[in-house]
C-alpha cells in the first residue's frame, strides 16, 4: 500500500484507479490510505455538476475538460451513472460521452455506479475526490445523477455547486425550488438557443429574492445565471468567468460561506458514524443470525421490539 500511495502522489494512473475501485468495493484498507493521503491534498478546485435528466450535463461538463485544458489545467472527472441491474456496477454512459479526452494524459475520468444510493453521489465520492486530489489534479469535476431535489449532497462536497437547467419546463422549477434550486452556487441555463430561454433565465434570477434566510446570516453570494448551447461550446468561457469569480468569494471566507460548510462538514461527518455504525452492526449481529432469531420472537408475540433493540443497542456500546 505504502508504494501505491507514493506511486498515485506522482500522478500515476494506474495507482488512482487501483485506489479509487478499492474504495468502491469498500475495503478496509482503502480507508487507511485515505487517511494516509490527507496531508497531500486540499489543493484541487472541486466544481459538482448536477441537474435533472437531460439537461446536458456530460456534454457540459465535456466542454468543461476542454476549456480547463487550454487553461493549462489537469483535471479529474468523476461521473456518478446509475447502476446496471444486472452487475450493479455503473452502466458507463458519461464516460462514453466524454470519450474524445481519454487519449489525454492530464485528463483522468472514471465513473462511479450508484448502487442505488439517493442524493446524486455515492458514499464513495469523497474519497475518490481525495484521491485526485492527491494525485495532483488542479480541477476535479463531479457529475451526479440526475435523480431530481434529491440531489443535494454535491453541495456538502463541492467548493462549487452548477445546478444545469434547460428552459421550456415551466412549473418543474417551481417543484424542485426547495431541493437542488437551493443549493446552487451557479445556475446555468443549457441548450439557451430554446425561445423559452430568457423567461427561465429571468425566474432563476428571481428565486433568491423570494428565498427566506434561516440562518440568521446574510446571503453574500447571489447564484448568477450563465447561458449555454454545450453542443456548439457557446457561453463555455461566460461559465468559467464565474466559477473563478466564486472561487475567489470563497477564498475571502466570508460568515455566511463558513457557516454553510461547517453545517455541511457536520452532516458529512453523521454521515460517516451513521455508516460505521451501520457495518458494524450488520457484522456482528445479521451474519450470524442473531437477527432473524429475535425477529421470529418478536413476530410471536415472545419479545418486545423496543426491549431488544434496547439490548441489542447496548451491547455495540
Amino acid at each position: 500500500m505504502n508504494a501505491l500511495l507514493e506511486k498515485l502522489t506522482s500522478g500515476d494512473v494506474r495507482s488512482a484507479a487501483r485506489l479509487i475501485r478499492m474504495i468502491d468495493d469498500n475495503q478496509p484498507a482503502a480507508w487507511d490510505a485515505l487517511k494516509q493521503l490527507f496531508p497531500h491534498t486540499r489543493r484541487a478546485r472541486v466544481i459538482g455538476v448536477t441537474g435533472p435528466p437531460g439537461a446536458g450535463k456530460s456534454t457540459l461538463t465535456s466542454c468543461l475538460i476542454e476549456s480547463a485544458r487550454q487553461r493549462s489545467m489537469s483535471v479529474g472527472v468523476l461521473a456518478v451513472d446509475p447502476s446496471s441491474p444486472m452487475s450493479g456496477g455503473a452502466i458507463l454512459g458519461d464516460r462514453i460521452r466524454m470519450n474524445r479526452h481519454t487519449l489525454d494524459e492530464e485528463v483522468f475520468i472514471r465513473s462511479l455506479a450508484s448502487r442505488g444510493h439517493f442524493g446524486g453521489i455515492t458514499p464513495a465520492t469523497r474519497g475518490a475526490i481525495r484521491v485526485l486530489d492527491a494525485m495532483g489534479k488542479d480541477v476535479i469535476i463531479v457529475e451526479t445523477v440526475g435523480v431530481g431535489q434529491d440531489e443535494v449532497d454535491i453541495a456538502r462536497l463541492a467548493d462549487t455547486t452548477v445546478i444545469v437547467w434547460v428552459p421550456g419546463l415551466g412549473d418543474d422549477i417551481q417543484a424542485m425550488k426547495a431541493g437542488i434550486l437551493e443549493v446552487a452556487d451557479i445556475f446555468v441555463v443549457n441548450k439557451a438557443e430554446h425561445p423559452d430561454t430568457e423567461a427561465t433565465s429571468n425566474y432563476l434570477r428571481s428565486v433568491f429574492k423570494q428565498e427566506k434566510n434561516t440562518s440568521g446570516i446574510p446571503r453574500d453570494w447571489m447564484p448568477p445565471v450563465v447561458e449555454t448551447v454545450a453542443t456548439k461550446s457557446k457561453g463555455i468561457d461566460d461559465l468559467w468567468d464565474v466559477l473563478d469569480r466564486h472561487r475567489e468569494y470563497t477564498a475571502g471566507a466570508s460568515d455566511y460561506f463558513v457557516s454553510r460548510k461547517r453545517k455541511a462538514c457536520r452532516v458529512e461527518l453523521e454521515n460517516f458514524v451513521h455508516q460505521g455504525l451501520s457495518e458494524k452492526f450488520s457484522t456482528r449481529f445479521a451474519a450470524n443470525g442473531l437477527l432473524d432469531e429475535q425477529a421470529a420472537l418478536i413476530t410471536s408475540g415472545e419479545a418486545d421490539i423496543y426491549a431488544v433493540a434496547e439490548r441489542l443497542l447496548a451491547e455495540i456500546r
